[in-house]
């Protein structure tokens, strides 16, 4: 681990595995109560000097954005080793993080002016919060830390960061890595199970939460957050709903979304979870989505034809297992490429003659399996769309932009494309509503989640007043 700079070793351990074998193949050090604290109080040490100069920190993390394209080809590695994903989309989730911190290294932070005139002038500053507690799931380790970790940092905070426990390897490696950059204490990295995160959300030394996970994990989250009156950030996943219109040819968009429900093996909060088309269309979707399940390549991330890994461990795998049996029990039919029987890798599956009520439509499924479900008019897919309790993302499909985007608006989530999906960049809030989350990541609203607001009065010189 990373504690106040200098590497830490634990007594206590627990074994990291290959999705792709299911076989063990690392050992991360499972951080101790008293260690929590040494991370804590690293954090508040390093927290006056870290703030206090944002030039220092904008210079900083250009230098982390640098260490980690440098170092993407390596660590994307041991990436692809814990997490299972295909080596090239390993090293990017090392690039994205470096764009993420070089946009926060080069976003301009300035007051707000609220008032200038012959009377005085009112200011708002935007001040650190404090330590940091963020908390990373197991899909995207390394970018979504980075989500975290780039507008903490350059707001002024310190943050002592942990990551899923299927997944940690990549993420201390990535401390080590930034403790030749930052400041001794301003970036902490620890490893452990759910009962850590639960000790870090309860910390004292915390003053925000950032969390990535479920929807249960978040409440609690919440719930601790609020028993100190802490900030949280929450981003809690998705069922994510496309309306295919009646004029979008299923053979022109079928890639699309195909791989915006299928990349990263289904393991997107934002991805396509439900694909909605017209009913009289359904076969043609179907039949589409189902070619390109037979075809694409489902393998060991570290081979080079790869398109999929697997599933990162075996309770999701088991998930989703689970989940297309109950829709063939409720009288699905699926369609099902190609994949090793080895480890936790599940065939891609296209799914249709399911509906509301079915597990597989209702859940957030979180893995390589689509429902193709037929609607009569656009009422109702958009009432279908809409019947969740999440509100993450959604998309909507047509040969008509605008007409498209009408509907679109209509969706109640916090991020809705047209004619794409999954389409993310640094600068774009990212949020959801409903159970998939409180407050946003990214752009300079992000920003201002990692701070506080200080209003400044200041009176005009007598002699100017009037």
């Amino acid at each position: 681990m990373t504690i106040g700079g200098k590497p830490v070793e634990s007594a206590g351990q627990f074994d990291v595995f290959d999705p792709a074998t299911a076989q063990p193949i690392a050992v991360a050090p499972a951080c101790t109560p008293d260690q929590l604290d040494d991370a804590m109080d690293a954090a508040e040490v390093a927290l006056p000097d870290w703030s206090a100069n944002l030039e220092t920190r904008r210079e900083l993390l250009a230098e982390v954005a640098a260490a980690l394209e440098g170092a993407a080809t390596d660590l994307a590695v041991v990436l692809t080793a814990e997490q299972g994903k295909p080596l090239k989309q390993a090293r990017y989730e090392f690039t994205a993080a470096a764009q993420w911190f070089r946009y926060y290294a080069e976003l301009v932070q300035k007051p707000d002016v609220f008032d200038d005139d012959d009377t005085g002038a009112v200011e708002g500053n935007y001040k650190p919060l404090g330590v940091v507690a963020a908390i990373t799931p197991w899909n995207f380790p390394i970018l979504l830390a980075s989500w975290k970790l780039a507008p903490a940092l350059a707001a002024g905070n310190t943050v002592v960061l942990k990551p899923s426990p299927f997944t940690p390897v990549a993420t201390l490696a990535m401390g080590e890595l930034l403790r030749e950059v930052l400041p001794p204490g301003v970036l902490n990295v620890i490893s452990g199970d759910g009962a850590l995160g639960a000790q870090m959300t309860a910390h004292p030394a915390v003053r925000k939460i950032s969390f990535t996970g479920s929807v249960a994990t978040g409440k609690k989250v919440a719930a601790a957050a609020a028993a100190d009156l802490k900030h949280a950030t929450l981003e809690l996943g998705g069922n994510d709903a496309a309306i295919a219109l009646d004029d979008a040819d299923p053979d022109a968009i079928a890639d699309k979304l195909f791989w915006g429900a299928m990349m990263n093996c289904g393991q997107a909060c934002s991805a396509i979870k439900r694909l909605y088309v017209p009913a009289r269309r359904v076969d043609a979707y179907f039949d589409a989505l189902a070619d390109r399940a037979r075809t694409v390549r489902v393998g060991p991330g570290a081979e080079r034809s790869s398109q999929l890994g697997p599933v990162n461990n075996a309770a999701q795998h088991q998930r989703v297992i689970d989940l297309v049996a109950d829709a063939v029990a409720h009288g699905a039919r699926t369609v099902s490429g190609n994949a090793p029987e080895t480890g936790y890798f599940q065939p891609v599956t296209v799914l249709a003659g399911v509906g509301d009520g079915v597990r597989i439509v209702d859940e957030e499924q979180f893995g390589p399996a689509l429902p193709v479900i037929g609607y009569t008019d656009e009422e109702q897919a958009l009432q279908c769309a809409n019947n969740t309790s999440f509100g993450l993302s959604g998309s909507v499909w047509s040969a008509d932009p605008e007409r498209a985007e009408t509907l679109a608006r209509r969706l109640e989530c916090g991020t809705a494309w047209v004619n794409q999906h999954l389409v993310l960049a640094p600068h774009i809030p990212f949020g959801g509503v409903k159970h998939s989350g409180v407050g946003v990541e990214n752009g300079s609203l992000g920003l201002r989640e990692f701070t506080r607001l200080q209003i400044i009065w200041r009176a005009a010189p007598a002699n100017t007043q009037k």
